[in-house]
């Protein structure tokens, strides 16, 4: 006999019907994508006049490699990350909302693991500038452990007691 009773988040919720439960998802989505988008291209953007300034000739060639690797994630980030829009544009009044759901769902995981490494890089970067190279690789795998704790430890933590619904499974 299925499981009839909602999952804990539709508690509440008046979503019998699939379409409204996609729709949902899809706004939750677009929303969290709300939040990283901005950042991402203010950090990608920052990073792009580093080489633009008088300063940036003093930087060793080590440097200029975590840099030029800050920028490639950053970059490649905020693609992953406005990617949904763009298979929004294509897949739009095709009812594909389901795979345009769980491609963007996958592509948003990536995006964040490239803004981490971003950031991470950053840290590594400012670091190796200020106090040197000892500090740049202890700051980044700092940095890096936050960011798995932080956006990936807690929340699976926080969900090993709630099972997957298997169509939200990569939502």
């Amino acid at each position: 006999m299925p499981n009839t009773q909602p999952e804990p988040e539709d508690i509440g919720r008046d979503e019998e019907p699939e379409h409204k439960r996609l729709d949902r998802h899809w706004n939750e989505l677009l929303q969290e994508l709300r939040v990283t988008q901005g950042g991402v291209q203010i950090l990608a953007g920052l990073l792009y006049t580093l080489p633009f300034q008088a300063r940036f000739e003093a930087v060793d060639m080590a440097q200029r490699w975590v840099y030029l690797g800050a920028v490639s994630a950053a970059t490649l980030s905020a693609a992953l990350l406005i990617a949904p829009v763009a298979f929004h544009r294509v897949l739009f009044r095709r009812r594909l909302r389901p795979e345009l759901i769980r491609a963007s769902a996958l592509v948003t995981k990536l995006g964040l693991a490239l803004l981490a490494l971003s950031l991470a890089l950053v840290v590594a970067l400012v670091f190796s500038v200020v106090a040197g190279w000892d500090a740049a690789f202890i700051s980044a795998a700092v940095a890096g452990a936050f960011f798995v704790v932080v956006w990936l430890m807690l929340p699976l933590r926080w969900a090993s007691g709630y099972p997957e619904h298997e169509d939200e499974a990569t939502v």
